[in-house]
């Protein structure tokens, strides 16, 4: 009897994880982390909106990827900027 109450307790807990791990990977797109990663001194293809832990900090932002906002609200990179990647 405990036997057969183990056996059927692991093959649910084992249907479970194969389910659940299974499944994981066809998430919808919209699901996946935005913004992919920020290069020092380099705004190529960067959106400020997904990256606000750098950009929400403008003394963060500029000394650790030499990045300035403008009066008007735009970001640019230091010039001479040559912080390493």
């Amino acid at each position: 009897m405990i036997g057969k109450t183990v056996s059927v307790a692991l093959t649910a807990v084992l249907a479970v994880l194969v389910t659940t791990s299974a499944a994981w990977p066809w998430r919808g797109y919209e699901d996946w982390p935005k913004g992919g990663f920020v290069k020092p001194c380099s705004l190529d293809g960067v959106n400020p909106a997904y990256h606000p832990a750098i950009f929400g900090n403008p003394v963060f932002a500029r000394v650790y990827y030499g990045f300035v906002r403008a009066p008007d609200g735009s970001w640019h990179v230091v010039p001479g900027c040559n912080l390493p990647p």
